[in-house]
Formats: structure tokens, sequence, C-alpha cells
């Protein structure tokens, strides 16, 4: 089998089960979290007074993630950029708002949502071997992706990606979408990442204080966590049992 082909199965396989990846580098980043508590002498910020303050650059680079996700879904119309599993699903391309910059600006904002638990640990194979695997994972699932979109708008997609990098955005070559901005359509599909980065973080406050006795709980950071958790529940309720959540088109 030539390599196209082969990295397009790969890529359709991967992107079948891509949300397992996170789970696999959640367990292994909480592993290198509880080690990096138990032995505090292999972090070079521990009991200093920035310690704190990393905590918090860490959360707000897993926001920086879910914000880019939020600006993208906000401006697209349905079926494109979903959360399907088995198959890709097109109805049209998007070239405006965030595809202006970048064509893959999901997978962008999924990398900064996941860097930031990676950073907590503090170490710094870790967060290389991250990024490394991530690359990995996603260069597949977007070439598989690139192909399905080729095959299915031609030539529109061929000029579009001329113009527009793969990952690394190009904010100079921003177009406004046409659109407006969905908020419902973003409650609706982008709830499980606002719950996940909190229940997270605050889950790695429990730890540090179980695993260190001298450390007090972050009452902040679970409060938010918490609050995440049932504005989770309330938007998970609306959109199965009301249209609140329904946008006409979205």
């Amino acid at each position: 089998m030539a390599l196209q082909e082969e990295f397009e199965k790969q890529g359709l396989w991967l992107f079948r089960y891509r949300g397992s990846l996170p789970i696999l580098l959640l367990v292994i980043g909480t592993l290198m979290y509880v080690r990096t508590v138990l032995y505090p002498n292999h972090f070079i910020l521990t009991g200093g007074p920035y310690e704190t303050y990393y905590g918090y650059f860490c959360i707000l680079v897993s926001l920086l993630g879910l914000y880019i996700r939020v600006i993208t879904i906000g401006f697209v119309p349905k079926n494109t950029s979903g959360r399907n599993v088995a198959i890709q699903v097109a109805d049209q391309l998007n070239t405006s708002g965030m595809y202006s910059v970048v064509r893959h600006p999901l997978y962008l904002g999924n990398f900064f949502m996941w860097l930031g638990p990676a950073l907590m640990c503090g170490q710094l194979w870790f967060i290389i071997a991250f990024v490394l695997v991530y690359w990995l994972y996603y260069e597949r699932i977007m070439f598989a992706e690139e192909q399905f979109l080729r095959g299915k708008f031609g030539d529109e997609y061929l000029q579009w990606s001329l113009r527009v990098p793969a990952f690394i955005p190009a904010l100079s070559k921003y177009k406004k979408s046409n659109l407006n901005f969905s908020w419902r359509k973003v409650l609706r599909q982008e709830k499980n990442g606002l719950v996940a980065i909190f229940l997270i973080f605050g889950f790695f406050n429990v730890l540090k204080v179980y695993f260190s006795k001298n450390e007090e709980f972050n009452f902040l950071l679970i409060g938010l966590a918490v609050f995440s958790f049932i504005l989770y529940l309330i938007l998970k309720y609306l959109k199965k049992y009301t249209s609140l959540l329904q946008d006409k088109g979205r």
C-alpha cells in the first residue's frame, strides 16, 4: 500500500478513536503530577512564590484552547466542524473566521486544552513527549480529513489550502464570517470542554493536598469545578429534553 493510502487509512482509524488519546495522556499526566508532588525537588518552582501563579498559567493555557474552539464553533454552519465519530461530515467548506487563519482550528484548540495539564506536571521531558505524541497522532487525522475535503470540494479546497496554513495560525489572513455568533451551538457542543478543564485541575489540587500534607485546598478552583459540572448537567438536560439550545441552520 502506498504511503498516501496508508496515512489516510491510519488517519481514519485514529479519527474514530481520537477521544481515547486524551484519556491515556490524562492517566499518564496524573501519575507524573503525583510524582512531582511526592518529589518536589524535580520541579524548580516548588515552594517558590511563583508556584501558584504557574498553576493559574496552566489553567489559562487550557482556557485558551477552549476559547479557540468556541470562536471556531460559534461561527460555523450545521454539519461542519462537528463531533462526529464514525465518519467525516462536511456539507460545505469553511473558509472564514478561524478557518481563514488555520485549516485545523479545533485540533489547535485541543492542543492547548491538553497542554495545560501536561505543563502542570512540571517535567520538561513529559511536556516534550506530549507535544511529539500529539503531533504524530493528529498529523494522520488531519491528513485523512484533508483527503476527504479535497475529494469532496476539489479545486475550492486546493485554493483555500494554498492560502491557509495547516496548524500554525496566520492571523494576518483573518476573514470575518458571514454568520452571527451562535451561543446556543457553542453551549450545545462545547459544554464538555469547560467541565473537563476545571474538573482536571480541581482533581490535581485534591491530589496535591492528599499527597502533600502541608498544602491547602484551592477552594476557588474546586468551586469552579463544581459550578462547571452543575452547568454541564443543566446543558445536557436542555439539549436532550428541550429545544432551547437549537439554532436553525447551526
